[in-house]
């Protein structure tokens, strides 16, 4: 039988000593990949971007909105994000699905209705500019936007996900399973939850709250991790797999360095400031050693985000206050969360992004990071007439930074 007829392919092993295969070859495309093509919108592509309200937004035919994807470096395949403008005056069209779906609301004012197909009761509740909420597995939800401007709100979702393990569009989206468990049917269900409790694997502070009204000035508890007075909180929202928290690092100062892999997206909710990131294996040197044009940084505000390790393995990350109020943030993991990385059922783990460098972490004490950093955050505050609040003794080697009062 003849090889290679036309329009057929036959594989041909190897000869004498040379390996099988092209060697060298493109990424394919994802089912993913394919359906946000589908979509007809454009999709984003970079290491972040300063301004989410910056990104062009075409006519949104499946949400009945305008819109644009948002992959920054390093989440493909972990989660996915879009932005959405709500028309004034308008509403998106009403969907299900089952992914998970979190929103931020960057600008506007409006509502959302959630509910199940047969239910009378629909689920409403009143959102605006720094609200947090997430959508029940497979719900049928709809918001609505309450003024005569446009709205935007950024989405976070399990899509990827899902899409590229089912790899089929139509069960995603009209599959008739009701997550009850998922979605009570409570008339609290949309009440905000203030109470604060132990994240059950870390024991970070968590809060069991399926919308939060303005995480942009709530109150945040002390958590001392990422920099001397940072501050934090973890939403549990609908019984997500979709991991994320909210962070302040305070006005005149910045956070430890540290590691870990792809997945996490900082979105900016309040001040402004810019964050450096660069592969691990480069040292925590890396202008001194010779390495700066590996370096990648970006500046961003309000609506703005960035991929805190965009080039897959393990990146270290380090974020900076520049205004005169404090730099908080907001990190979407997807389902991906550090320190909680697949092992044995018990096997000791540790919290390595918290931990520094001495201790068996990732995380790099000032004394031990590059001068550059130190020189260049100086200069900037100076020239943004904003306090520099890093204590001197932090830089001390072998010093262990504590908040101190000022």
């Amino acid at each position: 039988m003849a090889h290679d007829m036309p329009g057929q392919s036959h594989w041909h092993e190897p000869s004498g000593n040379k390996r099988a295969g092209l060697g060298k070859f493109g990424r394919p495309m994802t089912p993913y990949d394919k359906f946000m093509e589908s979509e007809g919108i454009p999709v984003f592509r970079d290491l972040g971007v300063k301004n989410v309200r910056n990104l062009p937004m075409t006519d949104w035919k499946r949400r009945g909105g305008k819109g644009s994807y948002i992959q920054l470096f390093g989440t493909e395949g972990k989660w996915g994000c879009y932005v959405v403008e709500v028309p004034g005056s308008g509403a998106l069209n009403p969907e299900k699905h089952l992914y998970e779906e979190i929103y931020l609301v960057v600008e506007g004012r409006g509502s959302t209705e959630v509910w199940l197909e047969g239910d009378a009761k629909r689920h409403v509740f009143e959102w605006q500019p720094g609200s947090l909420f997430s959508i029940p597995v497979n719900a049928m939800h709809r918001i609505v936007n309450a003024t005569s401007s446009p709205a935007i709100l950024i989405g976070g979702t399990t899509a990827p996900n899902l899409m590229n393990l089912i790899d089929n569009v139509d069960a995603i989206f009209n599959c008739p399973y009701e997550f009850r468990d998922r979605f009570s049917g409570a008339d609290d269900f949309y009440k905000p939850n203030d109470n604060i409790e132990p994240d059950p694997v870390r024991g970070l502070a968590m809060r069991r709250s399926n919308f939060m009204p303005d995480i942009v000035d709530c109150e945040l508890p002390l958590d001392n991790r990422r920099s001397p007075g940072y501050r934090r909180i973890e939403p549990f929202m609908t019984g997500n797999t979709f991991y994320l928290w909210v962070g302040q690092h305070e006005n005149g100062r910045y956070s430890k360095a540290h590691a870990h892999t792809s997945a996490a997206v900082l979105i900016c909710v309040k001040g402004g400031g810019y964050t450096y990131t660069w592969p691990e294996k480069l040292g925590p040197t890396p202008w001194k050693d010779g390495h700066a044009d590996q370096v990648r940084r970006l500046d961003y505000e309000p609506g703005g985000m960035v991929s805190a390790a965009p080039g897959g393995a393990r990146w270290n990350h380090q974020h900076f206050s520049v205004t005169k109020e404090p730099f908080r943030l907001s990190a979407w993991f997807g389902p991906h969360s550090p320190g909680r990385e697949p092992g044995p059922p018990g096997e000791q783990h540790t919290d390595y992004t918290a931990m520094e460098i001495p201790e068996g972490g990732s995380a790099i004490p000032y004394w031990m990071e590059d001068p550059h950093i130190r020189t260049e955050y100086e200069q900037t505050l100076k020239n943004n007439g904003v306090e520099n609040r890093m204590h001197p003794d932090w830089y001390i080697p072998g010093a262990k930074v504590t908040n101190v009062a000022e």
